[in-house]
């Protein structure tokens, strides 16, 4: 059961919809129609006006939009126990940061090794 007032912004939730839907070139109206909502609830999703949408709708969007619904939760301002190990959550967080295929578990060890020698580079020349 949610927690109503949860630590979370309903824009943050839009945004993580609206830049995955347009990532999978995906119309408002398509992803309504698959999700089984209208249109215009979408829209209101999208813009930060619905503060806490069912679980049922988060489920429904997760799967047409191929987004971890945990984290739709969250964004939702549901409590989520963490579940997933901190190997998959960076491999998620960085496929959904640079595209939308999934990365090979070899690219995100990569990509995050890579990451990480940049990071620390950056602290020491500042």
């Amino acid at each position: 059961m949610g927690e109503p007032g949860a630590s979370s912004d309903p824009r943050d939730l839009g945004r993580q919809l609206r830049q995955t839907r347009e990532l999978r070139q995906q119309s408002l109206s398509a992803v309504a129609k698959a999700a089984d909502i209208s249109t215009a609830y979408l829209q209101k999703l999208e813009v930060g006006d619905v503060g806490q949408p069912s679980p049922h709708v988060l489920y429904a969007l997760s799967e047409v939009l191929d987004i971890d619904y945990a984290e739709l939760m969250r964004l939702a301002g549901y409590v989520v126990p963490s579940t997933r190990s901190t190997r998959q959550r960076r491999r998620n967080e960085l496929t959904h940061a640079l595209s939308s295929e999934e990365l090979t578990e070899d690219e995100a060890e990569v990509l995050a090794e890579y990451l990480n020698w940049y990071r620390s580079r950056q602290r020491r020349t500042k």
